[in-house]
C-alpha cells in the first residue's frame, strides 16, 4: 500500500545503510518509481525496525520486475529510482544484468543512459557503454538495417563523457574487427557532429594507429584527422608508421585507406619530416589508386618540412613554387608622418 502523502525518495548514503527501511520497500510500487512516504529520520514503527535486511532473493525479484517494465517501456513513469541505486552497489554489473539490458526498449535505453551519464564516473560509464549501449546499438542495426532514433540520441548523450565514449564504444568497436560499414557510418556521424577534446582525440588516434588493420579503422582515423587539431609530433609519427605498415603488403588496400592518407597529408603535410615524406613517396609506388595517389603526390610536393621555417608560399606558372620571406617589421623604427596644424 502506498501512502496518501507521497514525497520523493532520498538517495543519500544514509538511506542505503538503513537496511530495515529498504526491506520494507522492496515489495512496494513506489520504491521502483521513486516515491515513498518513509524518509530517513522519520518515525518508524518498532515492528519495521525488527525486519531483516534485504537478501539476495528480494533484490533479484525487485530487479526482475524492473526488467519487465524496461522491456515494454515506451512513455510514462520510468523506474529511475531503482536504476539510480545500482551505481552505489559493489556488484553493480551483476545487478544490472538482472534487468536484462538486451531486452530493453530503445526509449528505456535512452532514459537509462541519461541517468548513468549523470551518476556514473568515467570508469563505470565506460563499462556501461561497453556492456549495454554498444551491444544494444549493434543489435538494432543488424536487425533493422538502421538505428532507432532513441538509440542514436543515446550515442549523442554518451559523447558527453568523451573518455568513456572512446574507451567503451569506439575502441571496442574497432577491436572487434566485425564492425560493418553501416555501423561505422552511424557511429562516425556522432564523432563528426560532436566535439571531442584534444587530449582524448590524440589518445584515440594513437590507439587506432596501432591496431590490427581493418577498413573501418581508416574511416575513423579520417574522421578524427578532419577535426584539424594541431596534433603533437608523437601522434603524427604514429599515423605515419600506421600507413607505412602497408609498404610491403601485397593486398589491395581499400579506397577509404587512400582517402584517409590523403586527408592526413592535406592537413599535416607541413608538419612532417623530410624522411617521412620520402617514406610516403616510396609507399605511393607500392600502393596506388588512379585518382587519389596523384593528389597525395601533389600535396607532398607542394609543402615544406617540419624543421624548416616557412615563408609565404605563392604559386607560379608551370607548377613551381616561389618562397618569399615573411615581412619583418623593425620594432623601434618609427616613420615620420606629417601632422595637421592646429
Amino acid at each position: 500500500m502506498t501512502s496518501s502523502f507521497q514525497m520523493p525518495i532520498d538517495h543519500s548514503d544514509e538511506f542505503f545503510e538503513n537496511q530495515s527501511l529498504i526491506a520494507a520497500k522492496f515489495q512496494e510500487e513506489d520504491f521502483i518509481y521513486g516515491q515513498d512516504a518513509k524518509l530517513p529520520g522519520a518515525i518508524v514503527p518498532d515492528d519495521t525496525l525488527k525486519q531483516p535486511g534485504p537478501d539476495a532473493e528480494s533484490i533479484f525479484q525487485l530487479y526482475k520486475r524492473v526488467a519487465t517494465i524496461l522491456s515494454k517501456y515506451t512513455v510514462g513513469k520510468f523506474p529511475d529510482a531503482a536504476l539510480k541505486h545500482i551505481p552505489s552497489m559493489q556488484n553493480w554489473e551483476d545487478v544490472l544484468s538482472i534487468t536484462e539490458p538486451h531486452n530493453w526498449s530503445p526509449n528505456a535505453v535512452y532514459l537509462a543512459n541519461r541517468i548513468y551519464v549523470s551518476n556514473f564516473g568515467a570508469t563505470k560509464a565506460e563499462r556501461f557503454y561497453h556492456l549495454v549501449l554498444l551491444p544494444r546499438v549493434r543489435q538494432d542495426i543488424r536487425q533493422n538495417n538502421h538505428l532507432h532514433f532513441a538509440l542514436y540520441q543515446s550515442l549523442q548523450k554518451a559523447l558527453q563523457k568523451p573518455t568513456a565514449f572512446c574507451k567503451g564504444i569506439l575502441i571496442p568497436l574497432c577491436e572487434s574487427r566485425t564492425c560493418t560499414l553501416r555501423e561505422a557510418v552511424i557511429v562516425g556521424s556522432i564523432i563528426e557532429k560532436g566535439p571531442i577534446p584534444f587530449l582524448h582525440l590524440c589518445a584515440t588516434l594513437l590507439k587506432l594507429a596501432g591496431m590490427v588493420y581493418c577498413g573501418t579503422i581508416s574511416y575513423f582515423i579520417k574522421l578524427l584527422l578532419e577535426k584539424k587539431y594541431a596534433l603533437p609530433y608523437r601522434v603524427l609519427d604514429a599515423v605515419v608508421a600506421h600507413f607505412m605498415r602497408f609498404v610491403n603488403k601485397t593486398r589491395i588496400t581499400p579506397v577509404i585507406w587512400h582517402q584517409s592518407l590523403l586527408t592526413f597529408v592535406q592537413r599535416y603535410k607541413n608538419e612532417l619530416q623530410k624522411e617521412d615524406k620520402d617514406s610516403l613517396k616510396f609507399l605511393l609506388e607500392k600502393q596506388t589508386h588512379e585518382l587519389v595517389t596523384p593528389e597525395i603526390s601533389r600535396e607532398l610536393k607542394h609543402s615544406y618540412n617540419r624543421d624548416k621555417k616557412p615563408g609565404v608560399l605563392m604559386s607560379r606558372p608551370y607548377g613551381s613554387i616561389l618562397v618569399i620571406k615573411a615581412f619583418e617589421e623593425e620594432r623601434f623604427r618609427i616613420l615620420d608622418f606629417p601632422m595637421e596644424e592646429d
